[in-house]
């Protein structure tokens, strides 16, 4: 169970967490999470490259590790990256302690301020110590791209709707997202600029 904008009361619960940027400017705020994986993320790359869009890719430390040239493609095409932990650990169902470590593993490969946990879910106790060492960065609206019961055209239609000033918007450069990212993230993306939306990198 999901929803495609980030309800209210998580972040009221949490606000020194970042759901979004600021509403006074027309930007976007594009992420992919997951990554880097081949096939996935040369197509996000190029799909980028294409519109001339940076984004911010939330990378999993074991997907680093088994394919480097990727992690690399991303910071050569001036996209930031962010620490997604090394094993995509759900903070819910993991131990403190392990799951700090997980993310320290990680940081060894992203050296970056940004932290997004997967699912996003991480306990109260696991964010305030992160937030020491971490922009802890959400999002505001959810494409459901990972959601293989999602039609395409539903995936497209989610973020478009949903996103406006600001928002931070996730995608996923993963294989069982493939369907709906390559459908609705061109058609997105084309619509927000024939709208007058630039895109920044968190």
């Amino acid at each position: 169970m999901y929803t495609v904008r980030s309800p209210f009361i998580l972040r009221w619960l949490y606000p020194k967490l970042t759901w979004h940027r600021s509403r006074a400017e027309k930007r976007i705020f594009l992420t992919f999470d997951d990554g880097p994986i081949p096939d996935v993320t040369p197509f996000v790359i190029n799909t980028l490259k294409t519109y001339q869009v940076k984004a911010t890719f939330f990378c999993v430390g074991e997907n680093i590790k088994k394919h480097p040239d990727l992690f690399d493609m991303l910071l050569e095409n001036g996209h930031r990256v962010g620490n997604h932990t090394y094993n995509h650990l759900n903070g819910w169902k993991t131990p403190a302690g392990m799951y700090l470590e997980n993310v320290a593993h990680c940081q060894q490969l992203t050296q970056t301020k940004l932290f997004r946990p997967p699912y996003g879910r991480a306990t109260r106790a696991q964010l305030n110590r992160l937030r020491q060492d971490f922009d802890v960065v959400m999002w505001d609206v959810l494409s459901g791209d990972f959601d293989t019961k999602l039609r395409p055209e539903k995936c497209l239609q989610n973020v478009i709707r949903h996103t406006c000033n600001g928002s931070i918007v996730v995608f996923h450069d993963n294989v069982k997202a493939v369907p709906r990212l390559t459908y609705a993230l061109p058609r997105a993306i084309e619509h927000w600029l024939n709208q007058g939306y630039r895109f920044g990198t968190l």
